[in-house]
């Protein structure tokens, strides 16, 4: 199990990265799963992304507080709405299916908003 984590660890860091770079691709929810990986498979690899200089700040954050930055709301917010109105304009779901994917989507954006503020 310890290389299946180690795997997986490096593949959320990849993702993570990705995301630091495209727009759609969201950065600190990979590096908090990759952190989750490093914490079962090598303290080393945990260490290092806790105490990244650019990654660590919002991770320690997440894990002290279970604190998120508000620009990092408004943004998740922002692109959970955006998303939504790409998938109802893009692909015209009965309503049924409108409807569940609204109701995670508001979900997961009270999650997000009611989460403390960082930094």
């Amino acid at each position: 199990m310890r290389w299946l984590f180690l795997i997986l660890g490096w593949l959320f860091v990849g993702l993570g990265v990705l995301g630091a770079f495209l727009p759609i691709l969201p950065t600190t929810p990979f590096l908090l799963l990759a952190v989750a990986c490093f914490t079962r498979s090598s303290p080393r690899l945990e260490a290092w992304l806790i105490n990244h200089p650019r990654f660590g700040p919002p991770l320690q954050d997440w894990r002290a507080h279970g604190a998120i930055p508000r620009r990092a709301k408004v943004l998740a917010v922002s692109m959970i709405a955006v998303s939504y109105g790409l998938f109802v304009l893009g692909t015209s779901p009965p309503l049924w299916r409108a409807l569940i994917v609204l109701a995670i989507l508001c979900a997961s954006s009270l999650f997000i908003v009611t989460r403390p503020d960082s930094g």
